[in-house]
């Protein structure tokens, strides 16, 4: 399943160079995590200005403004670094977990210095590709679905898929939250227990949901494409940098 290559271009705004930056956006460029998620960590009460609680996110950040993050001090992030991680089963894709266990950011230990965040969500027993980065900016872009970023998945399942749920699939399945139709999907091997679905909606859990509802069970979940770049040569639990012509391509034609 090859995605197609036609991208409507979308204008970036053009920014001063000397122009205010909002606190939200301000705590995302400090690796912290993604602007929407520092929105609410400022909502929360998590970050302060010169000593005083601030909870509005579109604050404009002075030039002598002292920011901190839980009593921290930060600053944006002058290193920008991008990995592509195959993450494996049973890891979870948050900053820190209340349970103890095993993180993306676990994997990243004492190998990377810079403090990253995932950009989106794989869940617990959902392995393959997820990017790690302190690029806010580029984070926010991936993340918002205007931008419909393409993603596919490898689906293995408990039985094989009819064929007249294979046409409900690609007319559309109505959840309780709304339609959802995918942009394509074919099997994978002989069996027909196993597809690949590609789908640019970001909805939480949106694959499992969509065989869920028909009556299947997903014994395996795992993201093979992400955004024009594949898990090729990254094995399960194994991570890389960026290239520099991959990261130009995130930023410039997404």
């Amino acid at each position: 399943m090859i995605p197609s290559r036609s991208k409507k271009t979308v204008a970036k705004p053009k920014i001063a160079k000397d122009a205010p930056m909002r606190l939200n956006k301000y705590v995302a460029h400090c690796g912290i995590c993604s602007r929407r998620m520092a929105a609410d960590l400022v909502k929360n009460g998590h970050v302060s200005v010169n000593g005083k609680q601030e909870i509005n996110p579109a604050y404009e950040v002075q030039p002598k403004d002292k920011i901190s993050y839980l009593g921290k001090i930060i600053k944006p992030e002058e290193n920008k670094v991008y990995i592509l991680m195959n993450k494996p089963k049973n890891t979870i894709t948050t900053l820190k977990d209340e349970n103890d266990r095993m993180t993306v950011l676990s994997l990243l230990a004492g190998k990377v210095s810079e403090r990253v965040y995932p950009v989106g969500r794989l869940d617990r027993n959902t392995t393959g590709l997820l990017l790690l980065t302190n690029d806010g900016e580029l984070s926010q872009r991936l993340s918002h679905p205007s931008f419909r970023i393409k993603k596919i998945y490898h689906v293995g399942l408990d039985k094989p898929l009819t064929k007249n749920d294979f046409i409900r699939i690609t007319e559309g399945i109505e959840l309780e939250d709304g339609k959802v139709k995918v942009d394509g999907i074919e099997f994978v091997g002989e069996k027909r227990d196993e597809v690949g679905i590609e789908i640019h909606v970001g909805k939480n859990r949106i694959v499992r949901r969509i065989f869920e509802h028909l009556g299947y069970e997903v014994k395996k979940l795992d993201r093979v494409y992400y955004a024009g770049l594949t898990k090729k040569n990254i094995a399960r639990g194994r991570f890389r940098h960026l290239t520099t012509q991959e990261v130009i391509m995130l930023r410039h034609f997404i």
